[in-house]
């Protein structure tokens, strides 16, 4: 049987400029998926850019995949090939409230 587990790394933040996610370890996993559901974009609206980071030991970290600008209230999109450790790194032009979620299926 497969198991599944969705960490919630970010819970109703306010983001502006350079942010990056707590670090979580997933090596058991085999899938892992994104979700970032903004709540409220500041008065002139926010753009949002982020890439995927990977980690051998939860310290030292380097982008798994090209940066991708969000759009829309709810993204999602996949990672694979991960290894050990994931956190989501990007930047906010303006502000964003947001919900950042990892759904992890081994």
């Amino acid at each position: 049987m497969r198991q599944s587990f969705t960490a919630v790394l970010e819970r109703n933040r306010t983001l502006s400029g350079d942010f990056a996610t707590e670090p979580y370890e997933a090596a058991w996993a085999a899938e892992a998926r994104w979700f970032v559901h903004t709540l409220e974009r500041g008065a002139a609206g926010a753009r949002m850019r982020v890439t995927t980071q990977i980690s051998p030991d939860g310290l030292h970290w380097c982008d798994l995949e090209p940066e991708r600008e969000l759009d829309g209230d709810l993204a999602t999109w996949a990672s694979a090939g991960f290894g050990g450790w994931l956190r989501l790194k990007g930047a906010v032009e303006g502000d964003a409230r947001v919900m950042i979620y990892l759904a992890l299926k081994s």
